[in-house]
C-alpha cells in the first residue's frame, strides 16, 4: 500500500470529478426536455408512487454524458476500461428504451447479460480473491471455470440491485455517490490510479445530477441512470476491489455495495417464500419500511445515506493497516443489524396501528 499519494494523481482525480459534475449538472435540463419530447415520463398511475404529478425520467443520460466524457479525458482507456465503456452504451440503451416504453423483464435481463459479457470479453473477470475461510491454509481461492458465471452473476446482480433501491428521490444516486467515493478512496490507498480517476468521474456525475433529483425531484434518473450506476459500480469493483490484497479483501465489494445487495437479496427471498416471481413488484423494500414507520422521504433517504456511509467507512478502514479493523468490521455489522431490526419491527408495529394510506412511495415499479 502506498501512503504517499501522487499529487499528479490527485489533480487528475479532482479534474475528473469536477468535469463530470459540471457536465452532468449542465446537461440535465437538456435531458429533461428531451425526455418530455420522447415521452419518458413517470405518471403516478398507481398507489406505489409518491409523486402526485408526471415527472420526466431518463435523467441518467446526463450522468452518462458526464461520466463518459470525464473518463475519456482523464482516464487511461485500456482494454478493461474500453470494455466497461462499451457495456455502458448497451446498458444505457436498455435503460432508455425501458424509460420510454417498459420492456419485458427477460428482454432487460438479456441486454444486461450482453453488457456484462462485453465487460468479461475485455478482461473484466473475477479470477481469484482472498479465501474468506481464515482457518484454511490456502490464502487464495482460484475460481477456474467458475470465473465466467460468477463474474456475469456479480455484474447483473449489482446492476439490478441499484435499480431496485431507486424508490425514493435521490436514493439510488446518493447511495451510488457514496459507493463511488468509497471505491475512490480505496483505489488511492492501494495505488490503483486509473480506478480512482474513473470512480471520481462517476461520483462527479452523481453529485452534478443530485440537485435535480433530491426531494422534491424535478427529474428521475430512471432505468437509464440506475442501471448505469449499478453497471459501473459492479464492473469497476471487479477491476479495483476483488484484487485488493488484504486479509479480508473478499468482503470489500460487499461492504461498498451492502445496502443495494441486502435489499435485493431480501426481496428475492421474500418474494420466493410468498410463491411470487423474484421480479414481482412489491412494497417491502427497506425504503418502504422506513416510510411505513412514519418517516418522510427526506428522513428515510438520510437514514439510508448514513447506513451506506457506515459500510463505506468500514471498507476504507479494512483497506488500511491497523489491529482494530476486524473489530470495526464486526461493530459495523452489529450497528447495521440493530438498525435493520428496528426498521422491520417498527414497520410491523406501524402496520398494526395504522394501515397505509395507499398513496405509495415509489416512483417506479421494482
Amino acid at each position: 500500500m502506498n501512503n504517499n499519494i501522487d499529487m499528479r494523481l490527485l489533480v487528475l482525480v479532482l479534474a475528473s470529478l469536477g468535469t463530470a459534475l459540471l457536465m452532468s449538472f449542465a446537461t440535465t435540463p437538456l435531458v429533461k426536455r428531451f425526455a418530455q419530447k420522447v415521452g419518458a415520463i413517470d405518471v403516478p398511475k398507481d398507489g406505489r408512487r409518491m409523486h402526485d404529478h408526471p415527472i420526466p425520467r431518463m435523467g441518467g443520460l446526463a450522468m452518462f454524458l458526464g461520466f463518459v466524457l470525464s473518463t475519456l479525458l482523464f482516464g487511461e482507456v485500456d482494454r478493461q476500461i474500453r470494455g466497461m465503456l462499451l457495456g455502458c452504451v448497451v446498458i444505457c440503451f436498455t435503460g432508455a428504451l425501458d424509460d420510454i416504453h417498459p420492456l419485458q423483464w427477460w428482454v432487460k435481463l438479456l441486454l444486461q447479460l450482453a453488457a456484462a459479457a462485453i465487460a468479461v470479453l475485455h478482461g473484466i473477470e473475477i479470477h481469484v480473491f482472498t479465501n474468506p475461510i481464515l482457518f484454511q491454509e490456502s490464502e487464495w481461492l482460484v475460481l477456474d471455470w467458475l470465473s465466467l458465471p460468477i463474474t456475469l452473476l456479480w455484474i447483473v446482480l449489482v446492476t439490478n440491485s441499484v435499480n431496485l433501491i431507486d424508490g425514493l428521490d435521490g436514493l439510488a444516486v446518493g447511495v451510488s455517490a457514496i459507493g463511488s467515493v468509497t471505491m475512490l478512496v480505496i483505489a488511492l490507498l492501494v495505488s490503483e490510479g486509473n480506478v480512482a480517476v474513473v470512480m471520481a468521474a462517476l461520483a462527479g456525475a452523481c453529485i452534478g445530477f443530485m440537485p435535480y433529483n433530491l426531494n422534491p425531484a424535478k427529474i428521475f434518473a430512471g432505468d437509464t441512470g440506475a442501471l448505469l450506476l449499478g453497471y459501473v459500480l459492479s464492473t469497476m469493483s471487479v477491476i479495483g476491489l476483488f484484487k485488493t490484497y488484504a486479509i479480508v479483501s473478499f468482503i470489500l465489494p460487499f461492504l461498498v455495495l451492502a445496502l443495494p445487495l441486502f435489499d435485493t437479496c431480501f426481496a428475492i427471498i421474500r418474494r420466493t417464500l410468498r410463491g411470487q416471481s423474484p421480479f414481482h413488484a412489491d412494497r417491502g423494500h427497506v425504503h418502504h419500511r422506513l416510510i411505513d414507520m412514519g418517516l418522510n422521504q427526506k428522513q428515510a433517504v438520510a437514514v439510508l445515506y448514513c447506513i451506506s456511509s457506515v459500510f463505506g467507512l468500514a471498507a476504507v478502514v479494512l483497506t488500511t493497516s491497523g489491529e482494530m479493523k476486524a473489530l470495526i468490521l464486526v461493530l459495523s455489522f452489529v450497528i447495521i443489524g440493530i438498525i435493520a431490526a428496528s426498521v422491520y419491527s417498527g414497520s410491523h408495529k406501524h402496520h398494526e396501528e395504522q394501515k397505509p394510506s395507499g398513496k405509495g412511495d415509489s416512483h417506479k415499479e421494482n
